[in-house]
């Protein structure tokens, strides 16, 4: 029973890469009908769960009720946009976003809802660490527009350079993970060498420091919340 539930969640999560949009698209009648299957086995195993527990602990218990309502809502999206692609009304499948419930709530899914309690538990703690990098971001972004927002830079494509506080808090939240580096530096570092200091400081505070910071934030207090749970009974 465990392979088996295992093998439909995976089916029914890899749906997503044959479905439009889609990496290789299939039939919609095909999708929908590998689809109906897995809604069916879930159901079904479901159905035996019921039947093996006592009728007061399967209603008192949210990952059953989660399932059931999950399994709703992905078939009446599916017959929902059935009737929209009859009458060629373009529509999107939002039920996609439910489908990970059906990962984390069944009951061979223990150590993944561990996993997930540790997570939700984590962020939190984190929020502090995270609110602070986003201060710096934003002063940074706030210095970079100073800076060079009214020298009429322009980027190697001939759009404005660091015009648009926005668009400038972007550019640099990019910088961080070093994606988009030197290139968002050369208009500012051909006007004049010096404003490369600017962006070398700006990648030691945030990309060096805090997202060190947030790493070792993000790594203690999950693994202190997983021990804990480990330690204690979890369904």
């Amino acid at each position: 029973m465990r392979t088996a539930t295992y093998f439909f969640i995976f089916l029914n999560l890899s749906l997503a890469l044959f479905e439009e949009p889609a990496v290789y698209p299939l039939p919609f009648l095909a999708t929908s009908v590998l689809e109906v299957l897995c809604l069916l086995v879930f159901l079904g195993r479901l159905t035996h769960f019921a039947k093996v527990t006592l009728h007061n602990v399967f209603w008192k218990d949210t990952k059953n009720i989660c399932i059931m309502v999950a399994i709703l809502l992905s078939l009446t999206d599916m017959a929902v946009y059935g009737v929209l692609k009859l009458y060629d009304v373009r529509s999107i499948r939002w039920s996609r976003i439910v489908r990970p419930i059906f990962l984390i709530n069944f009951a061979e899914s223990r150590q993944i809802r561990r996993a997930f309690r540790s997570i939700r538990n984590t962020l939190p703690e984190i929020t502090y660490v995270f609110l602070l990098f986003m201060f710096s971001l934003l002063m940074f972004s706030l210095m970079a527009l100073k800076l060079f927002g009214e020298r009429d830079l322009q980027t190697a494509e001939g759009l404005p350079y660091f015009r648009n506080y926005l668009e400038t808090v972007f550019d640099l939240y990019v910088l961080v993970t070093t994606a988009n580096s030197p290139d968002v530096m050369m208009p500012a570092f051909d006007f004049s060498s010096w404003y490369a200091l600017f962006f070398i400081a700006f990648v030691i505070v945030n990309t060096y420091i805090f997202m060190s910071l947030f790493l070792a934030v993000v790594y203690n207090n999950y693994k202190k919340h997983l021990k804990v749970m480990l330690g204690g009974v979890c369904d």
